[in-house]
């Protein structure tokens, strides 16, 4: 069974019993699923023999129909009690709501364990899912692999049933080439010392612990050490039955190639630990591990594998420098990005200009412009490189090592490797500025195009990864404190693809769903801050064009409530009362002649100036500050409701103070829409 299977398998295994023994009213202590590359395993601890007894209240009729006046059982008692199998006499009487009614209380008796296992047993085979499915034979099953045996015990029972063909026994097989031979199980008590003498450990926690156990002895004892990495490791668990970790070597000439390289060659293709010196530069060492014991055989075996792959590599390196980036910028041109989209050639061109623009917003010096612009120029030329064709995970690790061999400048290469960044969740982000214009050109790029284009992610499926590139934009633009008009940015990378591309949606539609795009992105980042629900919604509900203003917006006002709750609750009253009169009105229009009551004079005055110095405010992003002045309107809001009545007959003048109204709760809107609020 594939690595990737495995793990994702045993926790639909375990879902899956624990939720058919329920439903089949079978108690148990615990289930457990344990698994290795050639089998599945579900041991449930504590299993009861019987079902648990089922009671059950079967409603009949009324009281008044069961029984006569003179408290006698009717025929539609005698009918009743006969249909459920139980006396007349044993009919209890049960309220529902004012009407009484007689109710049959039948208990039954649960059935044998072995009975329902004999049912269920099939189903924890067959409604496990995969990515992949196959079929062999004749049969009609789909399964990840062919099924070679089944082991089924109830204590020291089998469990007689059939899947595809195989018939459920007490036998089962140790390791392939260890053991080989077809073991006898009594009980399950027996089973995992029974495997553990034939060379397989069931358990993957305790094979992933034997195996870095091993690969740390090894490495302390080449003068090194291993970096963990959960991922391969857990691959690396779910590739063996019995680990033996062992050590390899290769020619120390192949150090001369980047460390990206070797380590992807291990890694990623023969699922190698690399092992690091003190100093952290890499050995000429590797830790592989076996799915036997350890031999000269196997090893020599691992080492030749690994040989090859380091020779291509040298070759691609050495044929990759003698062609300069610059010069395979013209390669892009053959290269389809997108059918709708057009070629790299043309995203690059785009990138260009995208970036440009980006340097214009956040005022970086010419520079750094100009090393953004040169890196976007070769940003995507290292995939016309052998090297890339042959390891595609070193995309923008080889553009940054060729361009640096090639002369180009530091900032230059490393832009070409950062606009890549992140690549998955925790990544790391860039840390030039270059390499954040860059970064953030291709991936605005991506997306405006894509949703142009029609092509957007639906519920599991986003083949263009536009979550991901979203997401990382977000963390870009915050972790930076950036301030960059997200409608702007997108209006320039929609003008790129103008007659270049086949566009299904409109600019201002695309523009409307991007915002809402990275408006989700935020809900999930403002969430993982700790920031409360309302709060963001309120912050986004204002205005998600600029991303970093609406981070600043929503800590602000999370912290204004928690901090200042009496000035919070003074501007929440304030803006309620101004809101749920004006919520209709659409105007701020306000005509000072038209006052008859001074607290409609001294409420438009107060609005003027809380307004210039929500301004100042505003210019400074001191959204607190902002907040702590809009709270003063709250006695002004107070007197003019006290002194006036606003929805008078005459419509200008109702109108004008309805539009009074409406400047305070516009006011409010450039921090957030506190109509969003929970309290």
């Amino acid at each position: 069974m594939p690595a990737r299977y495995l793990s994702p398998a045993l926790e639909q295994l375990k879902e899956l019993a624990a939720r058919k023994l329920g439903e089949h009213n079978l108690s148990f202590q615990e289930v457990f699923s344990y698994g290795t590359p050639r089998r599945l395993v579900l041991y449930v601890q504590g299993l009861a023999a019987f079902q648990q007894p089922v009671v059950k209240e079967v409603k009949g009729p009324a009281v008044k129909v069961a029984f006569d006046e003179e408290k006698k059982p009717t025929r539609a008692a005698f009918g009743f009690a006969k249909s459920q199998g139980v006396g007349v006499e044993e009919l209890v009487v049960k309220p529902v709501g004012p009407v009484e009614y007689v109710f049959a209380v039948i208990r039954e008796e649960g059935r044998p364990a072995a009975e329902i296992l004999q049912e269920i047993c099939p189903s924890f085979i067959t409604e496990l899912h995969f990515p992949k499915f196959m079929r062999w034979g004749e049969g009609e099953l789909r399964f990840a692999r062919p099924i070679r045996w089944l082991l089924a015990l109830f204590g020291d029972q089998v469990v007689p049933f059939t899947v595809a063909g195989v018939a459920a026994g007490r036998q089962t097989y140790g390791h392939r080439f260890l053991s080989g031979a077809c073991l006898t199980v009594a009980d399950p008590g027996d089973y995992f010392e029974k495997m553990r003498v034939h060379f397989v450990l069931v358990d993957p926690a305790q094979r992933r612990k034997v195996i870095w156990d091993q690969i740390v002895a090894l490495a302390a004892r080449e003068g090194g050490e291993v970096q963990k990495d959960e991922e391969l490791l857990e691959e690396v668990v779910n590739l063996v039955e019995y680990p033996t970790a062992l050590t390899g070597s290769f020619d120390e000439g192949f150090l001369k190639l980047p460390p990206e390289v070797l380590i992807t060659s291990m890694r990623e293709h023969q699922k190698y630990f690399p092992v690091f010196g003190a100093d952290g530069r890499l050995l000429p060492r590797f830790i592989a591990v076996s799915n036997t014991t350890d031999s000269p055989v196997i090893r020599r075996g691992f080492e030749r594998v690994l040989r090859a792959r380091l020779t291509d590599a040298a070759f691609f390196w050495e044929e990759d420098l003698k062609t300069p980036l610059i010069q395979r910028v013209d390669a892009l041109k053959k290269i389809i990005w997108q059918e709708n989209l057009g070629t790299l050639y043309e995203k690059v061109e785009r990138i260009i200009s995208l970036s440009s623009v980006l340097a214009r917003m956040l005022g970086v010096d010419e520079r750094q412009k100009a090393a953004a612009l040169r890196a976007a120029r070769l940003a995507k030329a290292d995939l016309t490189t052998s090297m890339v064709f042959e390891f595609p995970e070193l995309q923008g690790v080889m553009g940054r090592e060729y361009a640096l061999r090639q002369g180009e400048e530091a900032e230059v290469a490393q832009a070409i490797f950062e606009h890549y960044l992140p690549r998955f969740a925790g990544d790391r982000l860039p840390q030039t500025l270059p390499g954040v214009i860059l970064s953030i050109a291709d991936k605005m790029d991506t997306l405006v195009g894509c949703f142009a284009a029609g092509i957007q992610p639906t519920g599991s499926q986003d083949p263009y990864a536009l979550r991901r590139a979203a997401l990382g934009i977000c963390h870009l633009i915050l972790e930076r404190g950036l301030t960059i008009s997200l409608r702007e940015l997108t209006a320039a990378a929609y003008e790129g693809y103008r007659g270049k591309a086949k566009l299904a949606v409109p600019m201002e539609k695309v523009a409307a769903e991007l915002e809402e795009f990275f408006a989700q992105r935020l809900r999930g980042i403002f969430s993982e801050q700790g920031l409360p629900y309302d709060v963001g919604e309120a912050a986004l509900a204002a205005g998600g064009d600029d991303l970093y203003g609406a981070l600043q917006r929503a800590r602000a006002l999370a912290d204004f409530r928690r901090r200042s709750a009496a000035a919070f609750d003074d501007l929440l009253t304030a803006f309620a009362r101004a809101n749920n009169l004006s919520r209709k009105h659409r105007s701020l229009d306000v005509d000072a002649s038209l006052f008859l009551h001074p607290a409609e004079s001294a409420l438009y005055e107060e609005v003027a100036r809380v307004r210039a110095g929500v301004q100042k405010c505003l210019q400074v992003r001191d959204y607190q500050g902002a907040l702590a002045q809009m709270a003063t309107l709250a006695a002004p809001v107070n007197n003019f409701f006290d002194g006036v009545m606003v929805m008078v007959e005459d419509a200008p003048l109702r109108n004008n103070r309805l539009g009074l109204l409406k400047n305070v709760v516009h006011l409010t809107l450039a921090v957030a829409d506190l109509s969003k609020l929970s309290s």
